[in-house]
């Protein structure tokens, strides 16, 4: 079945967070939250380098949300439940849908650092994935050096798999090493 006919929810929510499909008018809240968390984002995300607009969120969330339309790549906002207080981001992206394979990356604004959200929102998308989507397998992909990002990983259950090194530049200009972890559906452990 071609992915674009495939019908699921653009939200869901988790104990305490809205997560959902990007919407218009979106953008002026991503730049504020990304300008608040520009040091911290800055050594791992290559897209952090440099102030962003709204107008320029904006522009990008439209395209991702014509992503989202196209079954391409599923970005996904995390709000504070019941408000418009903007979270972080995560998504489920480089799909696979002949194999049912999504991986998922994320980030946290500064002010919700150190909470236990990003935990909730890999857990939360994890679970849509494997049970709207009916994903096989869910990988995190993060450059070695970022242990926050492991550690969440790992929280979240996810199994390392291997590290590919020195597979790609980090925003600094050297070699880095990327840790590749999964997690795969109940219904494939035999």
């Amino acid at each position: 079945m071609d992915p674009i006919l495939l019908d699921f929810p653009d939200s869901f929510d988790t104990e305490r967070l809205t997560i959902r499909a990007p919407r218009p008018g979106d953008g002026a809240q991503i730049a504020e939250a990304v300008r608040e968390s520009l040091n911290e984002l800055r050594p791992w995300t290559p897209w952090a380098k440099d102030e962003p607009s709204a107008e320029a969120q904006e522009i990008r969330i439209r395209h991702r949300m014509a992503d989202w339309i196209e079954r391409e790549e599923l970005l996904l906002l995390l709000f504070m439940k019941g408000t418009d207080t903007l979270v972080g981001s995560s998504g489920l992206h480089r799909i696979k849908w002949d194999a049912r394979v999504f991986e998922t990356g994320y980030w946290v604004r500064t002010q919700f650092a150190g909470q236990g959200y990003i935990t909730e929102a890999v857990n939360g998308i994890t679970d849509f994935a494997f049970t709207h989507l009916k994903a096989n397998r869910i990988e995190i992909r993060c450059d070695a050096k970022n242990a926050r990002s492991a550690a969440v990983a790992r929280r979240c259950g996810f199994l390392l798999e291997g590290v590919l090194r020195n597979d790609s530049l980090g925003v600094d200009g050297d070699l880095r090493d990327t840790l590749i972890f999964s997690k795969i559906s109940a219904l494939e452990l035999h």
